[in-house]
């Protein structure tokens, strides 16, 4: 049956699948979960753990026009705290010397501890395989099927960030951060197609500063049949950070628009 801290209704992702004509796209949104098994909840160490901070919000609402584009969507339901997705399971690290969270984070991006009781390896070993296993290997069964349909995939691992200067960065001062694990996980013309859409969409945008991606684009990427880049935007460009739960509809649809308009433009690139 498992450990009983990780019953959950259903799978630990959602699919939107493409619709015709699909392209040799798939999208990645590890971090727009949510969900939180009661037996988990209860052992957050705060009122503000259970809030969710680092959750990337609405990211998947936002990005609900790419089965439109043909874009096949990979979505984690659970939230990172259960099991983050985009962390390798053994705790290796993706920038040696700077803070990072864990597969479980223990303590958020602002230093806060997360758990009243750190998660033991037993309880490590049951969300790799219960949540993040589960979402590597759907992403990995996407991956293979475009491969052999198309020959070639690109693969966009999709975020959001908060301006605020935490452990990791201090505060961001452009809108979009795209990440190539520095040059390895994609050909440079795939990050210059994206850049300059979005810069031409009047974006300011940073390359492999503070984020060139974490284990989704490092563990995926192998150019030039697989190409993946993490899109990281600042939670600015389409909320209020000061209350990200909410959403101001003005801002959320002029944003989204733009973002729209973005994707178009780059997405000839991927043909």
């Amino acid at each position: 049956m498992g450990d009983p801290k990780f019953r959950f209704a259903g799978e630990p992702w959602r699919l939107r699948p493409a619709r015709e004509p699909v392209r040799p796209v798939v999208a990645s949104i590890p971090h727009a979960g949510v969900a939180v098994p009661a037996a988990i909840a209860a052992r957050f160490a705060s009122e503000a753990i259970s809030g969710l901070p680092m959750t990337d919000w609405h990211l998947d609402q936002l990005y609900d026009f790419l089965p439109d584009l043909g874009i096949v969507t990979l979505i984690a339901t659970q939230s990172r705290f259960v099991a983050d997705c985009n962390r390798p399971p053994d705790g290796g690290a993706l920038y040696p010397g700077r803070f990072e969270t864990g597969m479980i984070p223990t303590r958020t991006f602002d230093g806060d501890p997360v758990w009243t009781e750190v998660p033991d390896a037993e309880w490590i070993a049951e969300a790799q395989t219960r949540v993040w296993q589960p979402y590597h290997d759907r992403l990995e069964a996407l991956l293979g099927e475009w491969r052999r349909r198309f020959g070639k995939v690109a693969l966009l691992d999709l975020h959001s960030v908060s301006s605020q200067p935490n452990l990791i960065s201090p505060r961001l001062e452009q809108d979009v951060f795209l990440g190539d694990r520095e040059g390895r996980s994609a050909e440079p013309w795939v990050r210059d197609a994206v850049r300059q859409a979005y810069e031409t969409g009047g974006f300011t945008v940073a390359v492999n500063r503070p984020y060139k991606g974490g284990y989704i684009t490092d563990h995926y990427g192998r150019p030039p049949v697989v190409q993946a880049l993490q899109i990281e935007m600042a939670e600015r460009v389409y909320l209020d950070e000061r209350c990200p739960k909410e959403r101001d509809p003005v801002v959320w649809q002029g944003a989204r628009e733009r973002i729209l308009g973005v994707w178009k433009a780059f997405l000839g690139a991927f043909e």
